[in-house]
Parts: structure tokens; sequence; C-alpha cells
């Protein structure tokens, strides 16, 4: 990192830009239904894709952080036609955090321990949280053990509760602090 820009204007602040992390969208407000924080951000990231479009690099590449990361990410991308589509990508970092957190209470171990959950769908309550397909545990010794061994006795609690609650996660937030 040679150089930082301070700006609002996003056509400054993507001139020639190789890497552009949009963090900043329409934070979600308690009793706010999903798809009037959709309309919000489809304001923001229109913008945004309009912008790269017109004056970052062919090659930069973006990273969508603002939820609904996949949707704002797709309104970005449909207005950057210039930009190659594999160079957008949503980050569903929190949902995956929130996932690791319900496995190793669950477990009684600490998150670093916890690896490999996926999160399959959209930031939603839709969102399919998956620790079985390719998740494990990292034991005392280093070596690995799969989720799916480790929880085979509490399907019911992974198949309900934790899709449930990692589901549903930002409301019970949202509900408490009044916004996202």
């Amino acid at each position: 990192l040679s150089n930082v820009l301070c700006t609002a204007d996003p056509l400054e602040a993507f001139d020639n830009a190789d890497c552009i992390i949009l963090v900043g969208g329409f934070p979600r407000k308690k009793g706010m239904a999903r798809n009037d924080l959709i309309q919000a951000n489809t304001k923001i990231f229109t913008e945004m894709g309009a912008a790269i479009d017109e004056v970052a690099s062919p090659n930069v590449k973006v990273l969508v952080v603002a939820n609904p990361a996949n949707t704002n990410c797709l309104v970005a991308l449909n207005e950057a036609s210039n930009i190659p589509t594999k160079n957008f990508c949503a980050l569903s970092f929190l949902d995956h955090q929130r996932a690791k957190a319900q496995i190793a209470k669950r477990l009684g171990v600490s998150t670093a321990r916890v690896k490999n959950v996926i999160i399959w769908g959209n930031h939603s309550e839709t969102q399919y949280p998956d620790p079985l397909t390719d998740g494990y545990c990292i034991r005392d010794d280093g070596s690995e053990i799969p989720l799916a061994s480790l929880l085979k006795n509490d399907i019911e609690w992974v198949t309900n509760d934790f899709i449930s609650i990692v589901q549903n996660r930002g409301k019970s937030v949202i509900e408490v602090r009044g916004n996202s």
C-alpha cells in the first residue's frame, strides 16, 4: 500500500483501482423488511457499480461486505459490464463466524478449532449453514476430526436449532440494538 485517499466521491476513490472493498451499505433497522433494505442498498450499489465500470482498472477485484452482501454484489456487478463477473465476490463472513461460534459453543471448544463450516445461499432466512459437509475440528494434537462425527448424535440440534439460530441471528441483533 503506497497511498490512501479519503473521499466520498466514488469516481475519485475508484480511479484506476485494482482492489475495491465495498463495506458501506444502508443499515437494517428494527421492523425493517428485507425488501426495504434491498431497495435502499440498490441505489447505493447501482452508483458504486457504475463508478467502478467507468474508472476502475479493467482487472479490478471487488469485494462486497455490506449485507445483504450477495444481493448488493449482484447489483454492483450488473452495473459494471466492463469488469469480468469473476472479479466480484460477496463476503458472508459474519454468517460464517456466527455458525462457527454456535458449533464451538455446542462442542465446548474455541472457535479457532472449528474449520470449514459452509454457508450456502443468500444472507437471509433462506441461507443454509452447513457444518457437516466439510467441517472439522482441530484436536489438541493438531489432528482433524470431522464435525459430522462429533455431531452425529446431535443431528436434530444441527438441523433445527443450529440452522434457525444462524439464519435469524441478524434479526436477533436488530431486535436488541435497534439496527444492524
